[in-house]
């Protein structure tokens, strides 16, 4: 007989500290941790805009030109499209493009073709955020430490050693958790944006006909006079809304109100002045466009102000890689990427988590970066083309979601997915214009990630099968085995297996070297579901005298703990009374062996093998004590 664990096992462990910390403060938490990123951006946007490498002359129309695109993608990319609608897009409390990927995958059923492309552009969409993840540390901290050359132009050989020591610092810190520091990101992040409207409104009133750019008619003016030059100068406009994913992605962390109020009250607002303020300083001298924000801060204030920008864009950059944290953790519960060491670095708060393969891998490549283009504006060359992708991506699953699951919304949200794509195209066409000057970078680095994930999939998917076509079925084994059963052990035997219906490698061998028996023995199984917390945790079956078939389920934001989830079972009708010191676990751990047959390319299934060596034990994942585990190995072909 079947039976459930009441939704309580799975109550989503942070759903109630909301209202504990109350909206002004997850108001302020979301302005030092979701809006970072982009809260940067006046850093370098518009002085990028007018790089010499889109040959653009900072005169009156054209500087109105610019900033009227980017107040309009701020509106429409930011504002409407994410911070009005996708947020809209719950996945039971989670954002980000793997929770909105799973939520369209419901919507289009579990199977067939639909949702197979839909698994695909996710998890291309989440490979494209790591290699955006690795480039926003390295250009928001460099152009920070940039106006060191502002104030003292000697200091230029100093601006990539200090970049690297504050980014070393920053990746080093990791392990220790953001749980003290995190209390302080946002009370910061608030003066930073305060210090950018401050700035804007200053160099407004000296040319106050800069507030003219909010009119959409020089965007369109623009375009009319430049033709392609006004779609490739997107390449640059898209830079001010970089960051504006991380809103969803960040959803799950301070709830959909406290991020809509943030924005529309205090960083939208603080952005545009700003940006309107370097327009205004750029029109009255044109040569300060070699760098509007600093030039534009008073001279006694530079110093004050550079430490200031560096402690946001380390604020952004910490946001960056713990969200990184955050959708590796996801990934590998969804079985996308091999199993690794996840460090819990908070008693109090679940997403508070470090792993130590992520951080350094980001720390080695944004490091390289640095060492690598020197300069942010060479950096921003880079920059955008990921970024462009992955809204394009956001825009398709939330066309998805909207058609299937919202049938109040679709009739006005579908037309506006249409607009949205025609703005995301122009982006990534754009961006794709600079894959010589450096955006080939994050291709190649999203492409390279991709295909680890796929192959990894893949992988995982040609040796269940493998498994299952020489196992043994378990309806049959279960009876002949009691038939003449062997000597009996006490205690309880748990033997992990992913097949529910298939004998365990791990108990054929316990049968054939030990010629034992346990007196209850569990076949387990757990499930990672496509929502992010489950609200039934177990599911328990009797399949004759003591033996049962135990399904545990977790959601893909929760970190699996076995042993508390079993011990759980003595609560459920005809469950096994689990005693956790009595308990020993089994497992098989596969070797694998590529071979020449169907299903993957040879040098796939050769990087499958070295994945599959290299994942972090079962024990460490599911939180298995070392010393109750027995892992017997098996060779696998596939």
């Amino acid at each position: 007989m079947s039976q459930t664990s009441p939704p309580a096992n799975g109550a989503r462990p942070i759903a109630s500290s909301h209202g504990q910390i109350g909206l002004a403060g997850l108001i302020v938490g979301a302005i030092g941790v979701v809006f970072g990123d982009i809260g940067t951006s006046p850093l370098y946007t518009l002085r990028e805009a007018f790089s010499p490498h889109y040959g653009l002359v900072a005169d009156h129309d054209t500087v109105l030109g610019v900033l009227s695109m980017i107040f309009w993608s701020l509106m429409l990319v930011v504002t409407v499209k994410y911070v009005t609608i996708i947020l809209r897009a719950d996945n039971d409390g989670e954002g980000g493009i793997m929770a909105l990927m799973a939520l369209a995958q419901r919507s289009l059923g579990k199977r067939g073709r639909s949702a197979y492309l839909v698994g695909i552009l996710g998890v291309f969409g989440a490979s494209l955020f790591f290699s955006d993840g690795v480039i926003t540390p390295a250009i928001s901290v460099l152009s920070a430490i940039e106006g060191l050359e502002v104030v003292a132009p000697a200091l230029h050989a100093w601006i990539v050693p200090v970049t690297v020591l504050v980014l070393g610092v920053l990746f080093a810190t990791q392990r220790f958790g953001t749980a003290k520091v995190g209390r302080i990101f946002g009370p910061i992040t608030v003066i930073w944006f305060l210090s950018l409207a401050v700035l804007g409104v200053v160099n407004i009133l000296h040319e106050p006909e800069v507030l003219h750019a909010i009119n959409p008619w020089w965007a369109a003016q623009f375009f009319v006079q430049h033709t392609w030059g006004g779609v490739f100068i997107l390449g640059a406009v898209v830079l001010a809304v970089t960051g504006g994913e991380a809103i969803y992605t960040d959803m799950g962390h301070f709830g959909a109100r406290p991020i809509r109020y943030a924005w529309y009250f205090f960083v939208l607002p603080s952005l545009m002045l700003n940006y309107l303020g370097q327009g205004a300083l750029v029109l009255e001298d044109p040569a300060a466009i070699q760098n509007p924000f600093y030039i534009g801060v008073p001279e006694w204030a530079r110093w004050p102000m550079i430490g200031l920008a560096t402690a946001a864009t380390v604020i952004a950059s910490q946001a960056v890689i713990t969200g990184g944290f955050s959708v590796a953790r996801q990934a590998m519960q969804l079985g996308y990427i091999p199993r690794m060491r996840v460090r819990h670095t908070s008693s109090d708060t679940i997403g508070q988590i470090y792993i130590p393969a992520i951080n350094w891998a980001m720390a080695v490549i944004v490091i390289a970066l640095v060492l690598t283009f020197q300069t942010s504006s060479a950096l921003a060359a880079a920059y955008g083309i990921s970024v462009s992708l992955t809204m394009l991506i956001d825009t398709l699953l939330l066309a998805i979601v909207a058609g299937a699951l919202w049938p109040r919304w679709r009739r006005w949200v579908l037309p506006l997915c249409g607009v949205f794509l025609v703005i995301d195209i122009a982006f990534v066409i754009a961006n794709g214009a600079k894959v010589l000057q450096g955006a080939w970078f994050p291709l190649v680095l999203g492409v390279t990630l991709f295909t680890l994930l796929r192959t990894w999939r893949r992988g995982r998917q040609l040796l269940h099968e493998e498994v299952q076509q020489h196992g043994i079925r378990m309806d049959s084994f279960i009876p002949g085995l009691m038939l003449a059963p062997p000597l009996r052990v006490p205690g309880t035997a748990v033997f992990l297996t992913s097949d529910r219906g298939i004998v365990p490698h791990a108990l054929m061998h316990n049968l054939k070297h030990n010629k034992v028996l346990h007196e209850r023995n569990v076949f387990l199984t757990v499930e990672t579901l496509t929502v992010p917390y489950a609200h039934r945790r177990l599911k328990i079956e009797q399949i004759g005298e003591s033996f049962h078939r135990v399904v545990i389920r977790f959601g893909f934001m929760e970190t699996p703990d076995v042993p508390l989830a079993l011990m759980q079972c003595g609560d459920v009708e005809d469950g096994p009374c689990i005693d956790p010191m009595d308990t020993t676990y089994f497992t098989s751990r596969e070797t694998v062996v590529a071979a020449a047959r169907p299903g993957m390319a040879l040098w796939r299934e050769r990087l499958f093998a070295v994945l599959h060596r290299n994942a972090a034990p079962v024990s460490g994942f599911f939180r298995i004590p070392g010393n109750r585990l027995v892992e017997l190995g098996t060779h696998v072909e596939i």
